[in-house]
């Protein structure tokens, strides 16, 4: 695949920040975002949301930051280090989840500022645990997903936010056409959690018209962190100037070669891996 340019030596990289928790057993949230920016020779910047317990087997508890830490972080970032874009993840509260739309409005983040803004809608792990307060879904409707330029949420975020049960490709389109709806400029249906076909298809919208970015489905168990991993990339991607259908072209092709890699670990879901990017000049 054609990677993102790499900086030279002892020049400042292209900058992305990610707004997240992290996952103690490292295989998604920031510690994903931050493996996959850093493979991608871009420098990553955190504001951690959210300290989780957790391992392969699943999340038994987490501890949220407190809204105006969280807040503060990206405030100081952007201030002094700036971003060429800005994705989240778990953002646990309604009360974090409006500290981050607000903060993100203050510094250019998002629709209405020059800084492009991937809103992952993380609500429950990959074992069906939450992340997300139910109440918090108002919040994430209403006052962050209208800030972004793509939304990427898996096929139970979808469910939760819009209501659609996606099944096919009909109900895709009107899940895809339902999350537009909410205001982000770009929505993307991913279909890696359905699994009747040998290939995963991500429907991506603009409110006019429709792009399917299929590619082979990977045979493997070992997923952990794939939609952070597209987020990411995606961010990545943005941050280098790409449009957002190329971005997540881009970032479709990304996590593939990133599942292809994914190894065992521990005795649940293993992670998808962009440490095969070590092997390549």
């Amino acid at each position: 695949m054609k990677l993102l340019p790499l900086t030279p030596e002892g020049r400042t990289p292209v900058r992305v920040l990610t707004i997240a928790g992290t996952d103690s057993g490292g295989g998604a949230g920031i510690q994903a975002d931050s493996r996959t920016m850093a493979l991608l020779g871009v420098h990553a910047c955190v504001a951690v949301a959210a300290v989780t317990v957790q391992n392969t087997l699943g999340v038994s508890g987490f501890h949220e930051i407190p809204p105006q830490t969280v807040a503060d972080q990206v405030r100081v970032v952007v201030g002094d280090i700036g971003v060429g874009a800005a994705k989240t993840g778990m953002l646990a509260s309604t009360a974090i989840i409006e500290a981050v739309a607000q903060v993100c409005r203050e510094v250019g983040i998002g629709r209405d500022g020059e800084i492009p803004f991937v809103v992952d809608p993380v609500a429950a792990s990959m074992h069906g645990d939450p992340l997300l307060h139910a109440s918090a879904l108002d919040a994430l409707r209403h006052t962050l997903i209208p800030l972004a330029t793509v939304v990427t949420p898996n096929l139970d975020e979808v469910r939760l936010l819009t209501g659609i049960e996606v099944t096919d490709d009909r109900s895709a389109r009107r899940a895809a056409e339902a999350l537009h709806k909410l205001g982000p400029r770009w929505a993307i249906v991913k279909g890696g959690h359905l699994r009747s076909s040998d290939f995963s298809t991500d429907l991506l919208y603009d409110g006019d018209r429709f792009h399917e970015l299929s590619a082979p489905r990977i045979a493997t168990g070992n997923d952990h962190g794939g939609g952070d991993t597209l987020a990411a990339a995606t961010a990545c991607a943005l941050a280098h100037g790409y449009d957002v259908p190329d971005a997540v072209a881009f970032a479709k092709e990304w996590t593939t070669r990133c599942l292809k890699a994914s190894y065992d670990l521990g005795a649940g879901h293993g992670p998808v891996s962009p440490l095969w990017r070590l092997g390549q000049n």
